[in-house]
């Protein structure tokens, strides 16, 4: 069984100042048929010359993924390497869709925002005025702690990703368990905390989470492809993971899933399936307030929590988002990785340059690992985004 979502890779931000060598192997970009014979580009797929050429040389041989670079709003690229099914032959495209799992946090956080604009709920609201009575040291747990890891929860109390349990049962247990810390003491990465805001707000608006999700992000922001269970997959869109040994582990929704998506937990804090052309018609969405008002940004990237220091880069957590500067650049980003796939969003708010890079073959023994590569292949295309034409 797939292994809890990794937290957010907080010590990779730092690491995105410098270009270190992180061992990626053979060095081959393009996709290739099973001969191994170079792919066509299809219509609707971008390539960038000079990023094409860094990827190139510095992707593996083997995984399969896409790579997305956008500057001011317009995508630069958007093109896949290898191949997204190795059974059936089928290569990684701009439209192919992935788990994208811990970067789920930032529509979660998005959508909370959004029903404050809505004034359904405030951030300061304990959890209490949506949920109930709690235990009493809970009591003093806000949104903005859920939102910012603060709340204090642990994870590790017995619920996985694919545990069959249902929302009140995930919220029964979560209220049960103990703190690791006071409310608003220290930072603690909790999935089951964004579950429960997943939680709150079906609760609030009356509709599930992902109608909600559908309805007031992903339609404003033109995101057909992305959601749970509502955009009707064709399952061949949908990439295939493999695990470290090469072996085939299967589509999110061949896991243990409810009928109307994954189990409590996993909803909100993972497991939405995305394209990268969706995820850059979010960023765009982003640098609009269509979805937003500016002050919901501002506060969903504001650095809340001091998570640490490396490298000499503070980092911080906003809300759904790891935010720090790199090179004097204001950087706001999320992975996401799970036991067999990984990915990177990163958005270079000051040179509104965006890199979204996700791969669904992560790890394979003695030669690769995508975590490791991560900071060498984010910095590499956005220094490249900066001067593409």
């Amino acid at each position: 069984m797939k292994a809890t979502l990794r937290s957010v890779g907080l010590t990779a931000v730092a690491l995105l100042s410098t270009v270190t060598a992180c061992g990626a192997g053979p060095a081959s970009g393009a996709a290739l048929q099973n001969g191994g014979r170079p792919l066509a580009t299809p219509a609707g797929e971008r390539t960038a010359p000079a990023i094409q050429n860094f990827l190139d040389a510095t992707l593996p041989a083997g995984p399969g993924g896409t790579v997305v670079a956008a500057r001011d709003g317009r995508l630069l690229h958007c093109k896949g390497f290898g191949l997204a099914d190795r059974e059936k032959g089928i290569p990684a495209r701009c439209d192919t869709a992935y788990d994208i799992m811990s970067m789920t946090k930032q529509f979660t956080a998005a959508a909370i925002m959004r029903m404050e604009a809505m004034g359904r709920l405030r951030v300061t609201d304990p959890i209490s005025t949506f949920l109930g009575p709690v235990p009493a040291d809970k009591r003093g747990i806000t949104l903005h702690h859920l939102l910012s890891h603060t709340a204090g929860l642990n994870d590790e109390i017995g619920i996985d990703d694919y545990t069959p349990i249902s929302r009140d049962g995930m919220l029964g247990i979560v209220l049960k368990s103990r703190l690791q810390s006071a409310p608003g003491a220290e930072f603690h990465y909790s999935n089951l905390g964004y579950s429960v805001l997943a939680a709150i707000i079906e609760k609030v608006s009356g509709t599930g989470f992902e109608r909600f999700l559908a309805q007031h992000l992903f339609a404003p922001a033109g995101m057909t492809r992305t959601g749970y269970v509502l955009p009707r997959w064709d399952r061949d869109q949908i990439a295939v993971e493999y695990d470290e040994d090469g072996k085939r582990q299967g589509r999110p929704f061949e896991h243990p899933w409810a009928s109307d998506g994954p189990y409590w937990g996993l909803r909100g804090n993972g497991g939405i399936i995305s394209t990268p052309r969706d995820m850059f018609r979010w960023h765009r969405a982003l640098e609009r307030d269509t979805i937003l008002p500016a002050s919901a940004k501002r506060r969903m990237f504001h650095p809340h929590v001091h998570i640490g220091e490396h490298n000499g880069l503070d980092l911080y957590y906003g809300y759904g988002w790891a935010v720090t500067r790199s090179g004097g650049n204001k950087l706001v980003r999320h992975d996401g990785g799970n036991d067999w796939s990984y990915g990177e969003f990163s958005r270079y708010l000051d040179d509104r340059v965006l890199v979204f890079w996700i791969t669904n073959h992560a790890y394979q023994k003695n030669r690769w690992n995508f975590e490791e590569l991560n900071p060498k292949l984010t910095l590499g295309i956005m220094t490249r985004a900066r001067t593409a034409r």
